[in-house]
């Protein structure tokens, strides 16, 4: 009951609001035209309307609200989301700068920390026990950076063509509630595991009109709340912050990679451009659904070996990641650089 009445719930929540809210954007006009914006990180080639945090904000808030009693944190982290999603709707209207959208992630990262929610200590990566953070302000600080992060990360990498997001989010939810059933006898963790597999829901409904051809896409709300949500479900896990960087394994670096080449060619390291591990395989000849797939094996496959590992292990795992992904990158741009000149 603790994962299959809070999915069930919201995926029908969520796919009955995804679908009103294509009706509603289409009729009003509010759809994304690649043409009319000539982003280079547009590959839609239809006129789509956005507004994917919509129904991922209502499926998961009363999914999880009818099952859990509201407290602090609670009320907490539903205010975050919710100026995350009225942000992600006038962004889809306005197109509001990444600036202001990255200010709004430390906004409402100020807030979860206010609410007492926190980093307050990590698994020892090097032996056993754990490494107490004391002091509040480095708790402060470390979960409005990890959020911010999360949130950017998620968005960014791991949100570029049809169904990409949805599946991958809701794999990663999976993960992290199948990680706050371990402790189900402890009942101050069946917040977190509620809340997990609502959202698992609530992306599962966004999927079904995300897939290729995408009906609908996520925007920047949904890809925002997906970042968000898993990032502080990472905390109400017990710290498991190490399970959510090897689960998003590929989109963290695929971001580092992408914002460190930024950084060298002097550009902005939050204006989008076509350099991310999704378009490089597009480039590649493979299709839409192909790399979507990818993506949500990969996640799959990440999530089950999180699962398994210890906190050592878990930081062998992060930096084979980094040097996997930074090495099929660099593969890919010299098989495209050759193939220019050949």
């Amino acid at each position: 009951q603790l994962a299959l009445l809070p999915f069930i719930f919201a995926l029908i929540i969520s796919s009955a609001v995804t679908y009103i809210t294509i009706l509603v954007y289409k009729s009003l006009g509010l759809v994304d035209r690649s043409t009319a914006k000539q982003h280079p990180k547009h590959i839609h080639t239809v006129a789509v309307p956005r507004g994917g945090g919509i129904p991922i904000f209502i499926a998961i808030f009363f999914a999880t609200l009818s099952f859990i009693k509201v407290d602090l944190q609670i009320a907490g982290i539903f205010a975050g989301a919710a100026i995350l999603m009225v942000a992600g709707i006038i962004d889809d209207v306005l197109d509001i700068s990444p600036y202001i959208r990255l200010a709004l992630g430390v906004i409402v990262a100020l807030i979860i920390v206010a609410c007492g929610i926190g980093i307050s200590y990590v698994s020892n990566p090097m032996g056993t026990g754990v490494i107490q953070f004391n002091a509040q302000i480095v708790t402060g600080v470390l979960t409005v950076l990890w959020i911010v992060w999360g949130m950017n990360f998620v968005n960014m990498g791991a949100k570029g063509l049809d169904g990409q997001l949805p599946g991958v989010t809701m794999i990663a939810a999976i993960v992290m509630g199948i990680l706050s059933f371990r402790f189900v006898n402890d009942i101050t963790t069946w917040p977190s595991a509620y809340i997990s597999f609502a959202l698992a829901g609530a992306y599962g409904g966004l999927l079904l009109f995300n897939m290729y051809p995408q009906k609908i896409m996520p925007g920047w709300g949904g890809g925002a709340l997906a970042g968000y949500f898993l990032a502080v479900l990472s905390i109400l896990s017990g710290a498991k912050v190490a399970t959510a960087l090897i689960v998003l394994g590929v989109p963290l670096m695929d971001v580092i990679y992408v914002i460190g080449r930024r950084i060298a060619s002097h550009k902005s390291p939050v204006w989008g451009d076509t350099n991310h591990l999704h378009h490089q395989l597009l480039k590649l000849g493979w299709s839409k659904r192909q790399v979507a797939m990818f993506y949500w094996l990969v996640t799959a496959i990440l999530g089950w070996i999180a699962l398994q590992l210890n906190s050592e292990m878990k930081v062998y795992t992060i930096l084979l990641i980094a040097v996997m992904v930074g090495g099929i990158l660099l593969w890919i741009n010299l098989f495209l650089s050759q193939k220019r000149f050949a």
